[in-house]
């Protein structure tokens, strides 16, 4: 919303964008709105303990979608010794709907350096890599220009602004896969291996990018580091309105009037967003789902819309909160045919290392299409139900396949009715049947 009035203490992720050019705030402007004043306060007066007990006091917590306590995570990782350690930003953006890293990335570089800088000083580590979404072209260009502004102002590199603290920045792109969200495929694509996520523990703290200690953190948590060490934890848990801290990018896609992403607290409803950020669905359409937090959250329904964004409140109503970018689904939309889309996109993505995974995934596509082609049966939606089951958590190594769930489950309770509709429609004679299962096959 461009009229809100967007101040350092309650918009501390976008008040320094640039709103009318949406040009990318480079060093100098950087610098003008207090940029890299939170490195040198924390040079001159913090210790590593001192920065991961802040981070642990003000309860910030991972944005990616996981949802676990930053702090926590950091002191996880060993103590000091002449090991590497490294720092990873998960910047690789695929959650189908999701687009707030890429408004971080793409016009406020600085912001993000600025917080890996603190973090690597924080957990110890002198060098970081960004992996970032092979897409993100312009978000690829900018950073490097941002690296090197950096470097030459003495924020990176040796001796960093006269201590005795080295860091370094690497930015790798990615080749396209959705399973590299996830921190151990990350890690393994990274070392130039096949992105499957490795069996955990041990955790990458422990047995991380080359067997060393590492820490993987996603691009809008190292963003919110910065004010966290100038403003303080008490500061960043107050400008939030539930038990989850501090603000969050948030979004609404869809057929509404005004799509977007915007930086809200903690513990608005999801009605306001809809309503007096998104502007509402379109003339003419209806909200008849959404999903919360991207395309591997369950579907809620609009008497879902005064639930509170946030992670437990989203949880009691059945979803996840997922990314906090939610997707407005309107009533023209054929429930079946869009699980149908999701379902081909989690099984196109998946790393294969599964069997539940690789086998159930295009075995879901399968029975799906057959709704839509016009031979599924009655059994069909038992099957699919006992599939939800089969690939649900604590089946396969990582959540891609839990997740993947998710739309499908929630569509089934909701919308059953749907379902069964696609089968009154083509209610065919055993014969029938047959000849028009083997027409399939044939397409094949």
């Amino acid at each position: 919303m461009n009229h809100i009035i967007k101040y350092p203490e309650t918009h501390p992720l976008t008040w320094r964008l640039d709103t009318i050019n949406k040009n990318p705030i480079w060093i100098n402007e950087y610098h003008k709105k207090n940029g890299y004043s939170a490195l040198k306060f924390m040079l001159n007066n913090m210790t590593p303990k001192d920065v991961i007990n802040l981070v642990k006091d003000s309860e910030l917590r991972g944005r990616g979608g996981a949802g676990f306590y930053t702090g926590i995570k950091w002191s996880l990782m060993p103590k000091k010794n002449n090991i590497p350690r490294y720092l990873l930003c998960n910047a690789d953006e695929m959650e189908p709907g999701t687009y707030k890293d890429r408004l971080l990335l793409e016009q406020l570089p600085h912001q993000l350096l600025e917080g890996m800088i603190i973090s690597g000083f924080a957990i110890e580590a002198t060098m970081a890599y960004i992996f970032l979404r092979g897409e993100y072209i312009s978000a690829e260009n900018n950073l490097k220009k941002a690296i090197i502004e950096a470097e030459n102002c003495g924020y990176l590199g040796r001796n960093i602004l006269g201590s005795d603290f080295t860091f370094k920045i690497v930015l790798h792109t990615g080749a396209g896969r959705y399973i590299c969200g996830e921190e151990t495929a990350l890690i393994n694509s990274l070392e130039g291996k096949r992105a499957n996520p490795r069996i955990k523990p041990p955790f990458p703290a422990i047995v991380g990018l080359w067997g060393k200690p590492t820490c993987v953190n996603n691009v809008e948590t190292l963003s919110n580091i910065p004010a966290i060490v100038l403003n303080g934890s008490n500061w960043y848990k107050k400008i939030s309105l539930s038990k989850d801290r501090g603000t969050k990018l948030m979004g609404f896609s869809g057929r509404v009037n005004n799509p977007g992403v915007w930086e809200v607290p903690f513990g608005i409803s999801a009605r306001e967003l809809l309503e007096d950020y998104a502007k509402g669905m379109k003339k003419g359409f209806r909200l008849k789902a959404w999903q919360p937090g991207g395309a591997g959250t369950d579907f809620l329904t609009e008497k879902n819309l005064d639930v509170k964004m946030d992670f437990d409140s989203i949880s009691k109503v059945g979803s996840r909160f997922g990314t906090g970018i939610a997707m407005a689904v309107d009533h023209t939309v054929n429930i079946v045919s869009l699980v149908l889309n999701l379902e081909k996109f989690f099984s196109r993505e998946s790393c294969g290392l599964c069997t539940p995974c690789r086998e159930g995934l295009p075995w879901i596509v399968k029975i799906l299409q057959s709704f839509e082609d016009g031979f599924a049966q009655n059994e069909d939606i038992n099957i699919l139900e006992d599939l939800c089951v089969q690939l649900g958590p604590g089946k396969t190594v990582c959540a891609h396949a839990p997740g993947a769930m998710e739309p499908l489950q929630s569509a089934i309770k909701l919308f059953r009715s749907e379902f069964e509709q696609c089968i009154r429609k083509n209610s065919f004679s055993n014969i029938e049947m047959i000849n028009k299962k083997n027409m399939f096959k044939l397409n094949l």
